[in-house]
């Protein structure tokens, strides 16, 4: 079995999201494709899945032309995508979500199938569970299984590591080396080197919407990075400096948010300086940062910054204490779909009077995207934009005069460029005096950028580190409820 794309060229209003790009994978590869956020990695996925149509190119799969419409049309001809966001209905049940689109299925045999097959993977469900009981990697499961059970013979699967945890990430590589020894095709798109390299065989490296390169692997980190962003990088790291007047201060806040319950939590920021917040998904991280933006009321205890008591009085008024919040869910909670940036920054911005000077509105706008390098367009809409660009979006909307900023996973799914541009400007607002709470899976990106690293575990909080007298490994335990020092 073999599988080629031949010149394949996407375009969305003025961006080029795949400018002619060729690529063929072997029966049994594990193959990377490697790019900075933007790149066109997902585009030229797309294409191949049948989730959009290219405007030029071919799909060869086995020496026959495809012509693919539909993600039914690509799964009919063995080719299957696993999406960053699994496609799974969350109030619908396990059986339900994977018996979907198979409405003459037997959902008897069917659910039978679903256990075999992921048994053989060291996959377990439950089949009358709902969706939403599933942890993001148990979704990912849940769509290899059913991607297989429909016939998929080449297995996409796009940032698949954004989300799980190491556990689970060790189990899907596991997986999908299984996968590849019995014959399949598996394209493994990712921005991360390292998982490009732990896992794959060979690695496609795309850039601007162009394939650059195809390198056998192992190969020199340096040579990837340069092949990705056409220079080497330097990762910014944390200067210490001397925090100033308390900024946010918690004192004995009880929150009880459906899963997860805070119980007399006390702790203060200080302006100019960086908490991290690490824990298993699910521990109290959110549940923090919701209540510190004003998004969820305590049962009891006081937020207050700047001096003033802001429990209970909702979110506006937290808006005019400078507390501004950055979610996890860019498109879900921190943009809006089929809004242009233009309109988002009108939104976002002071207008004065029911007249919108429409040209001027453009002209900042397309200010601020050569300010912030976002990929796009005027007229682009959020969702059109790259994860990356996504971010640079919500940092350009964010006012200048944040005292508190609230972020769940700044840089997830960003790449090494665009998470180290992140962390420069709000480095920049640090140095400005701007207090920052994050929340983050990366061990590393805590280490490197926070003062103090608030540990959660089972909705408590479990320790308070000085992040530079610590190390990963102590981190880790940490995480796991285990003080190994």
């Amino acid at each position: 079995m073999s599988l080629e794309l031949r010149d394949i060229r996407k375009r969305f209003g003025a961006v080029r999201a795949n400018d002619g790009v060729s690529l063929q994978v072997e029966e049994g590869a594990l193959h990377g494709l490697l790019g900075e956020n933007g790149a066109g990695k997902s585009t030229l996925m797309k294409v191949l899945s049948g989730f959009i149509e290219a405007d030029a190119g071919q799909v060869i799969l086995n020496g026959r032309h495809l012509e693919m419409s539909s993600p039914r049309d690509a799964i009919t001809a063995g080719i299957g995508m696993l999406h960053q966001d699994p496609l799974v209905f969350l109030p619908f049940s396990v059986l339900d979500n994977f018996v979907l689109g198979s409405p003459n299925a037997n959902r008897v045999e069917a659910g039978a199938e679903l256990r075999r097959i992921g048994a053989g993977f060291g996959f377990s469900f439950d089949l009358t569970a709902p969706a939403r009981s599933l942890t993001v990697g148990e979704r990912q499961q849940l769509e290899i299984v059913r991607l297989l059970w429909l016939g998929a013979k080449v297995l996409i699967l796009d940032e698949p590591t954004t989300g799980i945890s190491a556990t689970q990430q060790a189990l899907l590589f596991e997986t999908l080396r299984t996968l590849a020894a019995q014959g399949m095709i598996v394209i493994f798109v990712s921005h991360k080197l390292e998982e490009v390299e732990a896992l794959c065989d060979r690695v496609t490296v795309m850039r601007r919407g162009k394939a650059v390169g195809d390198v056998e692997l192992p190969a020199p980190m340096d040579q990837l990075v340069e092949m990705m962003f056409g220079r080497p990088l330097e990762v910014t790291g944390r200067k210490p400096g001397g925090p100033g007047e308390i900024a946010l201060e918690l004192t004995d806040v009880c929150v009880d948010d459906r899963l997860v319950s805070l119980e007399d939590l006390s702790m203060s920021v200080r302006h100019g300086e960086i908490i991290g917040l690490a824990g298993l998904e699910g521990s109290g991280q959110r549940t923090l940062l919701r209540t510190c933006a004003g998004l969820i009321e305590p049962k009891s205890g006081s937020v207050r910054a700047a001096g003033v008591d802001l429990t209970s009085r909702g979110y506006h008024h937290h808006l005019s204490s400078r507390i501004h919040y950055l979610p996890a869910g860019r498109l879900e909670e921190g943009l809006i779909r089929g809004v242009t940036i233009t309109e988002h920054f009108l939104l976002a911005g002071e207008q004065t009077g029911p007249i919108i000077d429409w040209a001027e509105a453009r002209r900042r706008a397309d200010e601020m995207l050569r300010e912030h390098s976002i990929v796009g367009t005027t007229e682009s809409t959020a969702e059109s934009l790259s994860g990356g660009n996504q971010q640079r979006l919500l940092l350009a909307l964010m006012p200048d005069d944040v005292a508190v900023l609230l972020m769940e996973h700044p840089t997830r799914g960003l790449d090494l460029a665009s998470a180290d541009w992140v962390w420069n400007r709000l480095l920049a607002r640090v140095a400005g005096e701007t207090a920052i709470v994050f929340s983050s899976a990366d061990l590393d990106e805590l280490l490197r950028y926070s003062d103090r690293i608030v540990v959660f575990f089972g909705g408590r909080v479990f320790k308070v580190l000085d992040a530079r007298s610590t190390d990963s490994e102590r981190l880790a335990h940490l995480i796991g409820g285990r003080d190994v020092a």
